[in-house]
């Protein structure tokens, strides 16, 4: 019997999406994506139009308004939108600008020769995309109104006579979470869109306006000098070169056949070894991924610096090349460029792709550095310089990588390779333990203690190295931290950008189900334990984060009677077991400080440090990471202020622990 209810393909089957449907079921296509990314985008069309309008020199402020309801408001004091009946096209025009896809005035390059919103798809996409959305415009003498829901004009168009002489366009609009999954867009996307938008619009004023509890919170953004202005605020006078601003204009195809275009390029520039940034701008437009403008980037200052270098005799005899790495550590570039044809990637407009632009921006940048060097050869030489040391740099730490590679590689055979690391049997990761103890002479009694079946011991000799203080480079030669990383197996996390090629943590490789720092209970032992959890703490803190991490607590006393032997770990204990035993038959006991690790006695070990059912771990938790950063960072790091003041006031607490003699 057949399946009645299988479907039917056939010419009937083929349908096309109209009006709002064209959105509001494909907002990805448009947008770029249905959660809050495209609904950041669709407030960005509705920016990028009025930024249109102030590049004209209609209108030098734009307000923009998030409500606490998530609608948004944006205000311009340009021109106002035309919407009037359009005799060419025969129809209204707020229909054509708030209805109609790949409709708009921006098509008249006359109008709108650099334009950010070219392709007539923000306001109407938006419009489409949209719980509700009003329009208020002051045009012509007029006051128009306007007003949909969910794609949906209400009431067509309303037009009052306006007396004043002031322009411009308002429009309120909530997104729709029938179309995005999201639309709580954060107060920062706010801020670093209109903060880019003044960076690149010289002049233009963009007030921010945050409503909290029926009050507005209000910034403002504007950059007199635009690029040049944001290129000095990052180099917070800590450039080594003076800041450089270059701007040209030409003409060009993308291919023999295609219409010539335009394009104008805006570089703003300077070199540190403090700080550094490279950021893209088209037609106003962040260009996040870059495309054309990046590539171009990295010819021109490759090509140029290493003439320089090999020019002036700088390279030592068979040295590599610079590669852009080395020049974009310590730039700090603002590249802001317009065409009158845009090719972008796609609809977000993150980057662009246009073989022209790629050309002219090279072009422009390569003759610019040739003048400035020339001109400048002080400056030019600070940059060689800084450029090689970076290079130079990058190659040691790449050596140093591959070393430490090497180094922490561990295989089937590695018990022969970390000195008195003595391994356990099982391969059951779930059981398996490794003890990291203090001192050669613990590693003996802890070595005839454990259970071998599952219990690893390696010893940590000699005085160990302060990770939060020392460099990458010098730690990964201290061969007690080697050793234990090696045996760990699970590599290092490193998370400073200098230095991030050293990470090559993988925690599928953790041969151990427990780590266990086992020192003794004094202040030497104190101070091993916290230089390994230190150490822990900035090479492999998913470890700690995980739960991976133990402390073995040392007893502190040994409290003897005839019938058997007590251990107190603190001094409460001590007290409640000393008064058990007055209490009882036999009152007399001895007491005496445990002995050290090494001291104790095989079986002791195991009774007290290292039986699963008689020991006491305690496990080391990311609870209150912030606070032990900073504790860690003021007691070992670098912070010697932080260290006085701290002694100061609490160094009196400590003063029976103190080795004084």
């Amino acid at each position: 019997m057949k399946n009645q209810n299988k479907s039917i393909y056939n010419n009937e089957s083929i349908s096309a999406l109209k009006g709002a449907d064209r959105v509001r079921k494909r907002p990805t296509v448009i947008f770029g994506s249905d959660g809050v990314e495209g609904c950041c985008h669709s407030i960005f069309e509705i920016v990028s139009n009025s930024v249109d309008e102030a590049r004209q020199g209609h209108g030098r402020k734009i307000i923009v308004t998030k409500f606490e309801d998530n609608s948004i408001e944006i205000q311009d004091f340009g021109r106002g939108i035309p919407v009037d009946y359009n005799k060419t096209e025969k129809r209204e025009n707020w229909e054509l600008l708030f209805c109609e896809l790949y409709a708009g005035g921006k098509y008249n390059e006359e109008d709108y020769e650099y334009a950010l919103g070219l392709n007539g798809l923000g306001l109407a996409a938006t419009q489409y995309a949209s719980e509700y959305m009003d329009a208020e415009i002051k045009f012509d003498g007029s006051l128009y109104n306007l007003h949909f829901e969910k794609g949906e004009n209400i009431g067509g168009l309303k037009k009052t006579p306006y007396g004043k002489k002031d322009t411009g366009t308002k429009i309120r609009w909530k997104p729709d979470l029938a179309v995005f999954t999201d639309i709580g867009v954060s107060d920062e996307y706010f801020r670093d869109m209109l903060k880019r938008q003044a960076i690149v619009n010289n002049g233009v004023e963009f007030v921010l306006r945050i409503e909290r509890g029926r009050k507005l919170e209000t910034e403002t953004f504007v950059y007199k000098n635009g690029i040049v202005d944001y290129a000095g605020e990052i180099a917070s006078e800590q450039n080594l070169t003076s800041i450089q601003f270059w701007q040209a204009e030409t003409a060009g195809r993308d291919r023999p056949d295609k219409p010539e275009y335009k394009v104008k390029m805006a570089a703003a520039l300077t070199f540190s070894n403090r700080v550094k940034l490279i950021e893209y701008y088209h037609n106003s437009s962040f260009l996040e991924h870059g495309g054309s403008p990046e590539r171009a980037v990295r010819q021109a200052l490759v090509s140029k610096i290493d003439g320089y270098l090999k020019q002036n005799g700088k390279y030592l005899k068979g040295e590599s090349k610079i590669s852009f790495t080395d020049v974009e550590e310590c730039l700090i570039l603002v590249l802001s460029s317009f065409s009158t044809q845009t090719s972008y990637e796609n609809q977000t407009k993150k980057a662009i792709t246009n073989k022209f632009i790629y050309e002219a921006i090279t072009e422009f940048l390569k003759q610019k550095l040739e003048v400035y060097f020339l001109e400048n050869p002080e400056e030019a030489g600070r940059i060689a310089e800084q450029v090689l040391i970076n290079k130079r740099s990058r190659e040691k730490a790449e050596k140093t990588r591959l070393n430490l590679k090497k180094t922490l590689a561990g295989g089937v055979d590695i018990i022969n390779k970390v000195e008195k690391f003595a391994d356990c049997r099982s391969k059951d990761l779930s059981r398996r333990e490794i003890y990291i103890v203090e001192g050669d002479s613990a590693l003996g009694a802890c070595k005839q203690g454990r259970d071998a079946e599952f219990q690893a011991i390696i010893p940590v000799r000699g005085k160990v190295l302060n990770c939060l203080k020392a460099e990458y480079d010098k730690i990964f030669k201290n061969q007690i931290i080697t050793d234990i990383i090696k045996v760990l197996g699970c590599g290092v996390e490193v998370t400073s950008k200098a230095n991030k090629d050293f990470s090559s943590f993988d925690i599928s490789g953790l041969r151990w189900n427990k780590i266990i720092i086992c020192t003794d209970a004094d202040v030497d032992g104190f101070h091993i334990r916290t230089m390994i959890l230190t150490m822990l703490y900035r090479l492999t803190p998913t470890l700690i984060e995980e739960g991976y991490v133990y402390i073995a607590e040392s007893p502190l006393f040994e409290i003897n009677t005839k019938d058997r032997t007590y251990f107190a770990y603190t001094e409460a204990e001590k007290n409640t077991i000393i008064e058990k035993i007055k209490t009882g038959k036999n009152a007399k006991f001895k007491l005496q400080r445990s002995k050290g690790l090494g001291e104790n006695e095989p079986d002791m070990m195991w009774l007290t440090t290292m039986n699963p059912d008689t020991r006491r771990l305690i496990k080391v938790t990311p609870d209150g990471a912030e606070d032990t950063a900073r504790i860690f960072d003021m007691l070992l790091g670098d912070d010697l202020p932080g260290r006085k003041d701290y002694i100061a006031e609490f160094g009196g607490d400590y003063l029976e622990l103190a080795d004084i003699s």
